[in-house]
């Protein structure tokens, strides 16, 4: 499996290989030319709710993996979808947080990583 993570504002590469925007909101600014996203998977992002109340504060980190890995099982048609496209090769997962430690796409690399059905 090759799963990497990246911001959508850096510069798109050929060795990204699939790129999947991973937020459920559109990044600001940014259009879809310069994105160069393939897939946009809202469904996988983490709900409004937790996003809302981790609003990016590196306290409340081991809370949001938490809650948001419980999320992510209850997410089986996304998941299943992410799946797919990593057995057809690289996968970047683009996300827009400025955060490049505290976020959702780390989490989501790491679960895809540990549970890899």
């Amino acid at each position: 499996m090759s799963v990497q993570i990246k911001r959508v504002y850096e510069e798109p590469d050929a060795s990204d290989g699939y790129r999947i925007l991973i937020d459920r909101l559109w990044p600001r600014g940014l259009t879809k030319q310069k994105a160069k996203v393939d897939l946009w998977l809202k469904a996988i992002a983490p709900s409004a709710e937790l996003r809302t109340w981790f609003n990016h504060d590196p306290a409340k980190w081991a809370e949001f993996k938490r809650r948001y890995r419980e999320e992510l099982q209850q997410n089986e048609a996304s998941l299943s979808l992410l799946r797919e496209q990593l057995a057809q090769g690289k996968v970047t997962l683009v996300y827009a947080a400025r955060d490049e430690e505290h976020n959702d796409a780390v989490v989501l690399k790491e679960y895809l990583e540990s549970s890899p059905e």
